[in-house]
């Protein structure tokens, strides 16, 4: 205990640095944990969290058996996977696109443009897709129209509804996430480039032999974090995007807890809904850090 006190003393400033972000984590992460107990409770407003009856893992059954379940689980693994096959690999292969760029102008007009779409608001974005797909006025219907085509109303059909959401995430995201394999492509040795031109290797096979390997381990722990976040599909663009015409499709967890809780005061449903969430993102979590572990010697823990 006095060696940890003298710790304190002698690096007091380092600890009244990282003070803000801890208490941060215990105010708006650790404390929230106590609103979990509506899940378990027929929860009421005007009784409280603490004098709400216990009714056990009824809620959990409820959600477990009713008619949306099986839809929005359905639709947020086929979105997020779609996301982990389609929009994961983006980022990596801008990265290495940018790396190859040897005019420094163009390459920081390049990561300017590709960059700025992320710092757009989702309400935004909601808003000039659907500009950009309106059925009358259109660009893209216009462009349909003149090409001879007949005119779609996209954002009714349910089955264009996951293409829009994946294709506007990409353009949203892509350029920002390609900044983390930039920073670890920055730390790659040059002396194995050199060695690899000694021993014959063109450019394509210094990026597979070289610049994949090097950071093959900020790939695997990008990937584990993003399954992690399978269940959590961003549900503010789907919910400014989506109606019930395309619920089929785009229904995903996080718009039920929603609808749920929010819209029809179902409080104990929705945190049920949640905590579902969460234990079985953290359940891939786990699994996906075993088996990058097992498969690539590279994890989070």
């Amino acid at each position: 205990m006095k060696g940890i006190v003298e710790k304190i003393k002698k690096d007091w400033i380092l600890y009244v640095l990282i003070l803000p972000m801890v208490l941060w984590y215990l105010i708006f992460a650790y404390k929230p944990m106590y609103g979990l107990l509506i899940a378990f409770k027929d929860f009421s407003l005007y009784k409280g969290v603490m004098d709400s009856p216990w009714i056990g893992f009824e809620n959990f059954y409820n959600y477990v058996t009713g008619p949306f379940f099986l839809r929005t689980l359905k639709n947020t693994l086929l979105i997020s996977s779609y996301s982990l096959f389609i929009e994961f690999p983006i980022p990596i292969i801008l990265a290495l696109m940018l790396n190859e760029v040897k005019n420094n102008f163009a390459k920081k007009w390049i990561q300017t443009v590709t960059y700025l779409p992320h710092f757009i608001s989702i309400v935004v974005v909601a808003g000039i897709i659907t500009n950009l797909l309106a059925p009358n006025t259109g660009v893209v219907n216009l462009i349909l129209e003149k090409l001879g085509f007949e005119k779609t109303y996209f954002l009714i059909q349910p089955e264009y509804f996951r293409s829009i959401f994946i294709s506007s995430g990409i353009w949203k995201e892509a350029g920002f996430s390609s900044i983390v394999y930039l920073a670890a492509l920055s730390g790659i040795d040059p002396s194995l480039y050199e060695a690899a031109k000694i021993d014959g290797a063109d450019r394509i096979k210094q990026m597979f032999y070289v610049t994949l390997p090097c950071i093959l381990p900020t790939i695997v722990i990008m990937f584990i974090i993003k399954v992690g976040k399978i269940l959590e599909v961003g549900y503010e663009k789907i919910i400014l995007l989506y109606q019930p015409s395309t619920y089929e499709t785009a229904d995903v967890l996080s718009t039920y807890v929603y609808r749920a809780g929010i819209q029809e005061a179902q409080y104990g449903l929705a945190t049920a809904a949640g905590l579902f969430n969460a234990i079985f993102g953290f359940i891939l979590v786990v699994g996906a850090n075993r088996l990058a572990k097992k498969l690539s010697q590279t994890s989070i823990w």
